[in-house]
Order: structure tokens, then sequence, then C-alpha cells
């Protein structure tokens, strides 16, 4: 018997046990809770029994590790969706990102069908100065067999302590053997801002995707004062796909946009364990006051929430995009022993006008909550969601749900054609851009030749035309696995040509500019450049109603 697991679930459970019954412990750590209580000790005899008549008569095998794993996760899971234990590895890697830092090799990996692929190198990274490049395939790691890993294994396996050496055997086409290449690790950064440039003379664009870290207000403020110097006047702030992360992060983000005295956000826990707090922007603040659009979709998430649930309430910027995820439960991380961890729900967050942002989970499953959301039956939108409050001018919003758009524009469904067809693009572009398909020697790309700003002429040098349209359904024609009928493939015409170009943008240029020339397709990115006027006329508004009431 495992007795150190079995002593970390027993403090675990009693910790749950103890917070049921009105305790509340603040600290970072927990630590043994007493068990002098005879319910308490019961309770953990019981596990114990437990534990030993399985391992003494399971028919099958038994993993005391996994089985102490997902007893705690069980038992969490009947207190939220967002309450969770995480493993030694889970635990340094949630850490890790919070830090905005990781040693490893500087690559974005992805299962593509078959394998684990390299879909971009950051520029001066390691794995950059190694040779590594869009498109290779990870068939070894350290000289273990890689081709049938997660893309999560091969993360794990890449990353490791900063000057150690890793081993990486990778498929490249055109190359006649596997190639081999030794890379020492060293830090790599995790941005918060992934995306910065000018969409015209006035117009600037800004990606605050990859969560909220340490770094974040540093990053944006950075990203704000070059587009000013390159003439912005108006702002689209797009967090869609942001996770969240540092509560505090979001309240800097938000005293960006607002006025000194604004409230940003409330939150609240148990009134006898919890001391409410309200986060206002200080009185000398001096904010940004050009008209601001905000996108967000279902993946926009807690602390992204917090920024777009205070602007929102203040008339600050016009929200564009679909409603936002919902998650609005504030966690405090506990260090536990052996380096494990867990997340425990201790408050809620509710937006300057008093509306809670998270989604009910009430009666829904753990699956559907996450991966399955029927919008009409866990009442996000079309649905009653508490009493209506009113923002700065006298708007009507709701809480209970997640943010709601002021404008709203869906994501294009995503379809199993579709897919198939996005996993074909990368197998044909990889070829593409190695310089091995037919009648197409000019599309070869040698080296990316990084590129913050994509230009026309960088779009047109690599143009998605008819020639590259046919070797393309010729390349999946040959493929079952991403083969579709004729009628699909011209019905899909348009998503396979922006799908193409963003792939051999990434080659060519770096991910920031394979994004970019995807964006320009993007309809909710459309809608949001078409609601800056809006934006101006509600900001004004906003001014115009605040100068009244004083």
């Amino acid at each position: 018997m495992n007795r150190k697991l079995l002593l970390l679930v027993a403090i675990v459970i009693v910790a749950a046990a103890s917070v049921a019954g009105g305790y509340f412990e603040s600290t970072r750590t927990i630590r043994a809770a007493s068990t002098e209580s005879g319910a308490q000790d019961s309770l953990i005899r019981g596990f114990e029994e437990a534990l030993v008549t399985v391992e003494e008569s399971y028919a099958g095998s038994s993993d005391l590790e996994l089985l102490g794993k997902a007893a705690i996760q069980g038992m969490l899971k009947q207190l939220d969706p967002h309450s969770a234990f995480f493993t030694k590895s889970e635990f340094d890697d949630l850490q890790t990102e919070q830090k905005s830092r990781i040693y490893g090799v500087g690559v974005t990996i992805a299962k593509r069908s078959d394998r684990v692929y390299i879909t971009s190198v950051i520029p001066g990274a390691p794995a950059y100065r190694a040779g590594v490049r869009y498109g290779d395939a990870i068939i070894a790691i350290d000289g273990q067999n890689a081709e049938e890993w997660t893309s999560d294994q091969v993360m794990h396996s890449v990353r490791g302590e900063k000057g150690e050496q890793v081993e990486i055997t990778v498929e490249r086409p055109g190359s006649p053997a596997p190639i081999t290449l030794r890379i020492k690790r060293d830090e790599v950064k995790l941005p918060s801002v992934r995306n910065a440039f000018m969409m015209d003379q006035g117009t600037g664009y800004i990606a605050l995707t990859g969560g909220f870290s340490s770094k974040t207000d540093e990053e944006l403020t950075a990203a704000i004062a070059k587009l000013k110097q390159d003439g912005m006047r108006q702002l689209i702030l797009d967090l869609r796909g942001n996770p969240g992360g540092l509560l505090d992060q979001a309240i800097e983000v938000s005293k960006k946009f607002l006025l000194g005295g604004q409230k940003i956000l409330e939150v609240r826990g148990r009134e006898e364990r919890f001391q409410s707090r309200v986060h206002e922007v200080p009185e000398n603040n001096t904010p940004e006051l050009m008209p601001l659009v905000l996108m967000i979709n279902r993946n926009t998430a807690s602390a992204s929430e917090v920024v777009a649930g205070a602007l929102q309430d203040h008339d600050r910027a016009l929200i564009v995009g679909e409603n936002s995820f919902g998650k609005g439960l504030v966690q405090s991380v506990n260090r536990l022993w052996g380096g494990t961890g867990l997340t425990l729900t201790i408050a809620k967050y509710y937006t300057p006008t008093g509306r809670s942002i998270q989604r009910d989970y009430s009666n829904v499953s753990f699956y559907d909550y996450y991966l399955n959301r029927n919008e009409d039956r866990l009442g996000v939108t079309g649905a009653p969601r508490g009493n209506a409050l009113f923002t700065d001018t006298g708007r009507e919003v709701f809480g209970g749900g997640g943010i709601t758009p002021d404008v709203e524009v869906k994501s294009p469904d995503a379809s199993p054609v579709r897919n198939q067809l996005f996993f074909g693009v990368f197998d044909f572009v990889r070829q593409l851009v190695a310089g091995q398909v037919t009648g197409l020697r000019e599309y070869r790309i040698s080296e990316t030749q990084y590129k913050p700003k994509l230009s026309q002429d960088d779009i047109d040098r690599y143009a998605v035309n008819d020639k590259v349209i046919a070797a393309f359904q010729q390349h999946i024609g040959g493929k079952p696995q991403f083969a579709v009928s004729e009628e699909l493939f011209n019905q899909n015409l348009d998503y396979i040509r922006a799908q193409i170009r963003r792939e051999i943008m990434t080659a060519a240029y770096g991910t920031e500019a394979g994004d970019q020339s995807y964006l320009y397709e993007d309809e909710q990115l459309r809608a949001a450049v078409r609601s800056l006027d809006g934006a101006r006329t509600l900001a004004e508004n906003a001014r115009r109603a605040r100068s009244e009431r004083q």
C-alpha cells in the first residue's frame, strides 16, 4: 500500500470536508488537518479499507496513483467544474504557464491526423538555431519512438532543465532519411500578446489571446505604445480563445481603458470566512481614450471575462463576437505534499453592475459543461439569466451566463468535412513548401523569414491560384483520409484557399504572418472593424453621461 498517496488523499478529503463545513484555508499550502473528529476518522478509514480491498481482491491490475487521483477529482467535481487536483507534472505546468516562462526548444507542435508535427518555430529559439523547420514530423525523442505519441507527451519530453540537451529525430519531406538534431534547452517565452499590427492607417489590432500571465500588462503596454507610434487612433482588442489566468493582470489591463474611480469588479466569497473585495481604478489613472472594440467568443473565459465585463458595464468598449464561456469562479492555488497541487473555488466574480459572470453548472454533466454546450438548454442565450442590470448609459445587460456581445457574430460551425480538409491542407502544404509538389517548385521555402506585419506583396508572392488548388485536389484525392467529393470540395473552396494561404504564410514568414493572412477572411474581425464608429459614439455618450452626473 502506498502510504504517502493514502495520506495525501486523506488530507484532501479532510480539507474538502472542512470547507463544506464552513472552514476556509486562505494560505497557499494545505497542512495536515486534525482527524480527531469521529466523522473524519470514519471517512478516512472507509477510504483506506476500500483501497486495501481493491489492492487485495481486484481481478485486474490497479494503479494506486491513478486511483488516488481519480478519487480526489471525483470528490472535487461534486463541488464545481473548476476545482481540480493536479499531479506533480501537471502542477508544474500550471505554475510555469502563470510565470510565462518555460525551458524548452521553442516550437509549436500539433497532432495532425497521424503524428505530431512542427507547426511553427520561434525565431531565435534553440530549435530555430538547430535547423528545425515547419512541417517536420517528430518520430523520435532521445531515441524513443514517438510516432504514436500525443502532443502532450511530446511537449513534456522536449521541456526540461535549462542547458540540458534533447535529441529530436524528424521526418522531413524531400529528405531521404530521418534527421536527428541535438538541441540545448533554453528559456522560451509564453507571450500573452500573440499578434499586434496596423490594419490600416488608423486602426490597430492586438491579439491578447495567450492568457493572463505575469507579463501580460507589460506586453500590452508595449504593443499599444508601438502601434500608437505607427499612427493608431482606434483599437480592436481580440480576447477570443483567451482562457484567463492571473486576476491582478486582468485588473491592470482594465485600468488601461477606464477612468479613475470606476469599479472594475467585485470578488465575493462566503460571508463568514471571506471578505468581499472591490477593485477600482485609482483616481489618478490616465487611461487610453481611443475608440475600442473588444472581440470575444465561446472560449473567452475567467480573467478575460473580467476585462470584457468591466469595459462593457462602463460603455468603454463595444463587444463583438459570441457569448463568452461564463467562468466566474475564483480558485486558490494550493501546493500539496509531493509537489502535487489543488485549485479550490473560494469566491465568485461580479462585474461593476453586480452581474455574475459564472454560467449555471447545476444539473449539467462535466462533459456538457465544457464540450457540448447547448446554449438554449444551459441558459446562455435566449433564456432568462437573472434580473436586468444597466450600464453607465442605461444599456440593459444580464448576468449568470458569461458576457453577451453587443454585436453578435457567430463563428463558422465546425464540420467533419472542414476538419478533414484542415488536416489535408497541412499535409499538402508541408510537401509544397519543401518543393515536393510537381510543377510548383517556386513555392519551395528553404528558411522562414519572420515578419511581424504581412504585406500584400508577401501574399502575392505565394498566391493560392487555380494551379495550387488543382494540385491540392489531386493530393488529397490519393489519400482517403483527406479526400472529399467534388461537390463538397467546391462548397468549401473559400475555406480551402484561406487555409492554404495561412499555412504557406506561416511557413514563409512565421505564425504572426500566417494568422494575419487568415484574419482578413475572419467575419468576426470584419464586424469589429464595422463597429468602430459605434464604439466611438458609445465612448462619447458614456463621457457625456458621467459629466451630467457630476
